[in-house]
Order: structure tokens, then sequence, then C-alpha cells
């Protein structure tokens, strides 16, 4: 098929790669433009932009350059902007969507899925229309979130669960796309991350504790300074900790700290201005006194 492609970060590059390598003609890729990445002035292509130069595909950041391809079909992952009415007039859009719409619609679908405790996610490929993450569904694929899974982890899976049912959908053109279905059940809206959010509340259940660190960004603060917790497991059962004093939320035992309602056992963190290190190693340099508490401001 002739295609334009619009997407943006990484997780929109495997989906770019395989519609190339199934044959399809891509007339123009569209990225968000470059922006400062890092450190220092130098504006930095997005992955996508830099993924379609390396493939020698047309690229721009101009949406309405698509107005002058003749192209049959748009495919969108994470542009991260809404395509206006005068685009969708043009050409019909597919859009690749990481959850089981109509649950998660919105920019966090992933994140969302993984905070509310969710067992199971998956992608859609549905038709674009004007509402956000609103059109009828073509696809739908889904698959178990397990227990330690982080975002990261489940969106690299779903990426590649996405690129398969993309192609395959297309093999035969709009042949093989079928008459999509509409969403049917209740809709929930998977709104962009709060910086707040990633602040560790350790007087939360072990649950919502373990899910905020799968996340990604997490932290807490120790002695003044914040510390990046990267990875945690759950500790000790209720059984255990009933044999034990009671403990204040943010309460060090070895590695192990005090939650809501049981222990979380720190695996990995980052303190302020060093590198990723186990959190043992750290706690044999902090040595944290008797009573000190993470979370604390001094």
């Amino acid at each position: 098929m002739q295609l334009v492609y619009l997407g943006t970060p990484e997780a929109a590059v495997p989906p770019l790669r395989a519609l190339v390598a199934a044959g399809h003609t891509i007339e123009l890729v569209v990225s968000q433009p470059d922006r400062k990445r890092g450190r220092g002035s130098a504006l930095v292509p997005s992955p996508v932009k830099q993924a379609a130069v390396e493939l020698g595909l047309p690229v721009t950041d101009v949406v309405d350059d698509v107005l002058n391809t003749t192209a049959e079909l748009g495919v969108v992952v994470a542009f991260g902007r809404l395509i206006k009415p005068h685009l969708l007039s043009k050409m019909p859009y597919v859009n690749i969507h990481f959850s089981l719409l109509p649950r998660w619609r919105g920019a966090a679908p992933v994140e969302r899925a993984i905070l509310a405790g969710d067992a199971e996610t998956g992608c859609c490929l549905m038709a674009l229309e004007e509402g956000l993450d609103t059109g009828p569904v073509y696809r739908r694929v889904s698959t178990p979130i397990y227990a330690s899974e982080s975002a990261a982890d489940l969106r690299a899976r779903l990426v590649s669960i996405g690129s398969t049912m993309l192609v395959d959908a297309l093999v035969d053109g709009f042949t093989s796309l079928g008459t999509p279905e509409p969403q049917s059940g209740e809709a929930t809206h998977a709104a962009k991350l709060r910086p707040e959010e990633f602040h560790i509340d350790w007087t939360l259940p072990v649950s919502s504790i373990h899910a905020t660190v799968r996340v990604g960004q997490a932290w807490t603060t120790f002695r003044g300074k914040r510390i990046k917790v990267l990875n945690v497991a759950p500790s000790r059962s209720t059984a255990e900790l009933s044999q034990e004093p009671p403990a204040t939320p943010g309460h060090f035992n070895g590695a192990a700290v005090r939650c809501g309602d049981g222990w979380i056992d720190l695996i990995t963190v980052q303190p302020e201005g060093k590198p990723p290190m186990p959190a043992d190693a750290w706690l044999n340099g902090a040595r944290p006194a008797g009573g000190e508490l993470l979370g604390t401001q001094t």
C-alpha cells in the first residue's frame, strides 16, 4: 500500500520498520520537530525521524505535508498530536493504541494500567477520528500484565504485538482490514502522569508502591536528598509482620522498608548525583541510624 506514517518516540519505530520490511511504500513520515534533549543546546531529531532518515524515507515535521501525497492510508503510532479534520478528510487513518479500548484512552495507557493493578492489557488497531481514541476497532490482541513487569518492558512487548498486528491487518490492503467494530464498555482516561505521582508515599500499600516503581522515575528522599528507586520487590508476609513491633512507614529493616500494609525490599537505587547501585551497597555507605526514615526532608 501507499502509506504516510505519523509517529515520534522509540515505541513508534518498530511498526515503521515492520511496514517497510513488509513491502509497503512509505510516501512520507511525519514526526515532531527536533528538540533539545539532554545536556547542551544541540537539537536532536525524534527516534522516528532518525529511523526514517536511516531507511531513506522522506520526513517532515509539518503535518499538512500529507495533503501533497497520493497515499491511500495514514498510519499513526504515538504521534503526540491530534489529527485535524481537514487531514482526516484527505484519507483514512489507522492508529495502534496500547490498551484494550475503551479502557485507557489517552497519553499514558501502559502506565495507567500498571498503576490501576490491571491483570491484562493489549493493543488495538482502530480507525482514527476526531475524538481522543474513540474510533471503531479493526483488531485487538490482549496480553497479561506480569506481576513484576516494568512499564518499559510491557511497552516493548506491546510494540512487538502491535507491529505484527498492523502488518497482518494490511497484508492485502483495505481488504484485509475488514469492518471495524464500535468500542463498547466503560471508557477510562489515561492522563499523562504528573511529576508528583512519581514521589513515593510510604504510607500506601505495598502493591501501590510496587506499581509506582514499575512505572519508572519513582523517587523518595533521605537526609534531605532525592533518591531514585529503580527496583523493588514485595517483602514480608502479613503473618510475619504480625509478630513484629509496629514500625513507622519509611522505617528501615535492612533493605526492607515499612509501607502502609507491609514491607518492600529495595533492590536498586540511585542516590542524587551518583549512578544506579544495589540498595545494599547504598545502605552500607549511608548507614541509616535507628529512627531515620525514607521520605523525610532532613
